[in-house]
């Protein structure tokens, strides 16, 4: 599978997509670290920069396009002026590039306020185009929560396919879910589980309560909780029981955490998350000084990435290594040659981090598109 990329910002798409055997034909990238970023990993790759002068572009089949176009316009968080923001415009740009290459897949990416923009009707012209276009499509929102990294990431995704909406649905949704037989899920609800969002403190319900991090109730180890983040588990201990100090999210401006604050919250570009650093402790409010073993940066304990001499919960923003790891990609992934310097700055870092898609969710799409591929040509 070729496949193009606009908007392409440090590649969470090719990130995912690589151990699938997909090349990227080209990207499209204009913001100078992210570019930076793109040339140090995939130097043979060509950058076209700006995705508006795509008609400057050589025309080479694709059979794929993916791209993330610009949200701010969308986000609830921001003014909401939809189609009128030339930053959203450039979803109008997204369906000309398809026009024009008409390649058999589209994914696009964009967050949920992208439904209710304009009462709707900002989605509902990018769907109307795609169906003009000749694409059947489905879209879906889905959280990278439940892809294997601790942030709660909301996205809407539309899948297309040229001629078919059946194969786009498979790529979303489930075949029961297709069949409008859905398993049962739990009640969504807007604010965060008590688990999440509780101090230190708290004396857990262990019959009532399902915990996202590692704990036993019997002091022997046995009857462990399954259902664990695996990016919160503590190295076990013999003849205790040890749990995590569960880290609050909050804004990296503010000076102490705040109980009713988000604790997994979407990592944003601006103002990176800072966290109550979690540590390792005994369910019956005995500390220990033992850091959860993911912050670490190798396996022993003289590779701490932080100090091990921690009793309570302590402030500190969230490391662009920690910020990697949120989204998916390689230790240091984003730490390349800036400026005459040998390593990146911080700032750029984030940014480039939180403006990317999760790589988790765009590897599970990939996964799907294969598998859907693999079904038809067996069919035929």
């Amino acid at each position: 599978m070729r496949y193009g990329s606009v908007c392409s910002g440090i590649e969470a798409a090719t990130a995912a997509w690589h151990s699938l055997g997909w090349q990227p034909a080209w990207f499209s990238e204009i913001e100078a670290f992210p570019s930076a970023v793109l040339k140090h990993h995939y130097p043979t790759v060509p950058n076209y920069g700006d995705m508006t002068k795509f008609e400057e572009w050589p025309d080479e089949p694709i059979s794929l396009l993916v791209g993330g176009t610009p949200c701010q316009s969308f986000s609830v968080a921001g003014l909401r002026r939809g189609l009128a923001d030339p930053r959203g415009n450039l979803m109008l740009t997204y369906l000309a590039i398809a026009q024009r290459h008409r390649p058999r897949w589209l994914v696009w990416e964009n967050v949920p306020g992208v439904l209710s923009s304009n009462g709707g009707r900002d989605f509902g012209t990018f769907l109307g185009a795609l169906g003009e276009l000749g694409y059947g499509f489905a879209y879906r929102v889905l959280d990278a929560q439940w892809f294997g990294v601790a942030q709660r990431r909301r996205r809407v995704f539309v899948v297309g396919y040229l001629g078919d909406w059946r194969r786009a649905a498979e790529v979303l949704f489930e075949s029961e879910s297709v069949c409008r037989n859905p398993a049962p899920s739990r009640e969504t609800r807007q604010d965060a589980a008590k688990c999440l969002t509780a101090g230190v403190e708290k004396r857990y319900d262990f019959e009532t309560e399902t915990l996202p991090v590692a704990f036993s109730r019997n002091d022997d180890g046995r009857d462990a909780a399954e259902n664990i983040t695996p990016t919160m588990r503590v190295a076990g201990r013999a003849g205790g029981t040890l749990g995590v100090a569960q880290p609050i999210g909050f804004g990296a401006q503010m000076s102490v955490p705040q109980t009713d604050v988000d604790l997994m919250q979407t990592l944003q570009a601006k103002n990176p998350m800072a966290v109550a650093q979690p540590v390792a402790f005994d369910p019956y409010n005995q500390a220990i000084s033992e850091v959860t073993h993911t912050l670490r940066r190798g396996s022993g304990p003289s590779h701490d990435a932080i100090p091990q001499t921690l009793s309570a919960m302590q402030v500190r923003r969230l490391t662009p290594v920690e910020c990697e790891r949120l989204q998916g990609f390689p230790d240091n992934y984003t730490n390349i040659p800036w400026r005459k310097s040998a390593e990146s700055p911080d700032g750029p870092r984030y940014k480039a981090l939180g403006n990317s898609m999760s790589v988790p969710v765009m590897r599970w799409i990939g996964q799907r598109i294969q598998k859907v591929q693999a079904n038809e040509q067996s069919r035929n």
